[in-house]
């Protein structure tokens, strides 16, 4: 029997799984398993983001992309395919659509990196563009582990079975601009800010935004707005985790669309945090995923080829 369709994203308090009591993290882990079965997003408070911190952020970020696109284009590295700096206007398009998005952003990755992992970029002309997207990626990645810890228990896995996959893992903290139109005229047929897609990694992890406009498909084929108060954050499964469940976790197709025409010519920023793997964990569907009624879905695939192939997908990649 499927479960009930829901008119909006389930909210928990990731207190609930870390106060120490027994009962409220069981409950915790059945009621995360159970949003991410369903509609595969949750809003959650108690996350570590203060309200101070993801005001300084967005105003760092609204100074950066505020810039002359020549003072911005200097921070764009077209051999890191996307993976870190600046990406301009034009060049993502979501997967199995001909117009890219409306939208361009900026890409911090591990403040300390790794082997062949690539070092941040950050503008010169704002000191404190580092100081806050470097600030909230390491508040959004301890949460993001705790939040994976919950979903290993839900699994029936080791509470740690994440811990060694995602240290020092891709993961991307993404600032969002969605561009003001100042003539929806001329706007090419079905662009959008950001068109319907599933997300590449483990699990995402956003901030509200400074303007309505996501949506997420339901299972019945209705879009449904989504908004988180304040205090929360919403937090959805990504294709990776998808994958290596098998779908018992789902990733939900999300899109941001067009505000109304005479909205068109006002920004709207976002700040995502995409939780990704290392590259060599594999994404092989877990073993109690699987089962006669649910046959494995996907081929064996590590998280590092799966993201080449959706980078290529995307446009990022040639």
């Amino acid at each position: 029997m499927e479960p009930a369709l829901l008119n909006e994203v389930p909210s928990l308090d990731l207190a609930d799984y870390t106060s120490g009591d027994a009962t409220t993290k069981e409950k915790f882990v059945a009621d995360l398993g159970s949003a991410f079965t369903n509609i595969g997003f949750v809003a959650i408070k108690n996350h570590g983001l203060s309200d101070d911190l993801r005001i300084k952020l967005y105003d760092a970020v609204q100074r950066f992309f505020f810039l002359p696109e020549a003072e911005k284009k200097k921070y764009e590295h077209p051999e890191l395919f996307g993976q870190r700096g600046y990406i301009s206007k034009g060049k993502e398009t979501a997967k199995g659509f001909k117009v890219a998005d409306l939208k361009e952003f900026y890409h911090i990755g591990q403040p300390e990196p790794v082997g062949d992992m690539a070092s941040n970029i950050f503008p010169d002309e704002f000191p404190e563009f580092e100081k806050y997207t470097t600030e909230v990626y390491r508040t959004f990645e301890n949460a993001g582990k705790t939040l994976l810890k919950a979903i290993a228990i839900y699994l029936g896995l080791e509470e740690d079975f994440f811990e060694d996959k995602v240290k020092n893992g891709d993961s991307i903290l993404r600032a969002l601009h969605y561009f003001p139109i100042e003539n929806p005229d001329l706007v090419p047929e079905g662009a959008v800010r950001a068109a319907a897609h599933g997300d590449i990694n483990l699990i995402t992890l956003l901030m509200g935004a400074s303007a309505e406009g996501l949506e997420v498909l339901r299972r019945d084929g209705k879009w449904i707005a989504i908004t988180a108060l304040p205090d929360q954050i919403v937090v959805n499964v990504g294709d990776m985790l998808d994958r290596l469940t098998n779908h018992k976790l789902k990733s939900t197709i999300h899109r941001v669309v067009n505000p109304s025409r005479e909205k068109m010519g006002t920004s709207r920023f976002s700040i995502p945090f995409f939780m990704h793997p290392r590259a060599d964990m594999n994404l092989a569907c877990l073993e109690s995923c699987v089962s006669a009624e649910f046959p494995k879905m996907y081929v064996n695939m590590t998280a590092g080829e799966f993201l080449d192939e959706r980078l290529r997908e995307l446009g990022l990649k040639k």
